[in-house]
């Protein structure tokens, strides 16, 4: 019988163990050239992405430049359990994220700007190899129009 609990409890202990992994920790580089942008806002020429694992969720640093000279930073800390948090910063459409991991390398979010029209539901994948990711965004822009871009990260 003992046997039995110990080998129960073992696997439910590797079952939350794969599920906590997260395959999205680390530096990532958008690759400009094959990602695709949404129209409105001018284009980001540089872009990097720093993600570090906390209790339950990640804490995200996002900085680059956009073509027109403007600046792209922005943070925020959350949990995987599809709660929404504010983001600091400056640079991006939304001001409130809530992330959601379905697996070790899957996340979806839903983003939004606070008293403005944008809304957006995020992919986020990870390859199998671990070397690149792509981000998918559809959505509602900050113009009201739809969109959808596709942004290819490189783990540097």
């Amino acid at each position: 019988m003992r046997k039995g609990l110990t080998l129960v409890f073992a696997l439910l202990a590797l079952t939350a163990a794969a599920f906590a992994a997260d395959n999205s920790i680390g530096t990532w580089k958008m690759d400009v050239a094959k990602s695709i942008q949404a129209p409105g806002m001018s284009p980001v020429k540089t872009l990097m992405v720093v993600r570090k694992a906390v209790d339950g969720g990640v804490e995200t640093t996002v900085t680059g430049e956009r073509e027109d000279g403007s600046k792209i930073a922005t943070s925020y800390r959350a949990k995987y359990d599809g709660k929404e948090v504010t983001l600091t910063g400056s640079g991006l459409p939304y001001d409130t994220l809530a992330l959601t991991q379905v697996d070790a390398n899957t996340f979806t979010d839903h983003r939004a700007k606070k008293g403005g029209p944008y809304q957006a539901t995020g992919h986020f994948a990870v390859s199998k190899d671990g070397k690149s990711a792509v981000l998918e965004v559809t959505g509602t822009g900050a113009d009201g129009k739809p969109f959808k871009t596709k942004s290819v990260l490189l783990k540097q």
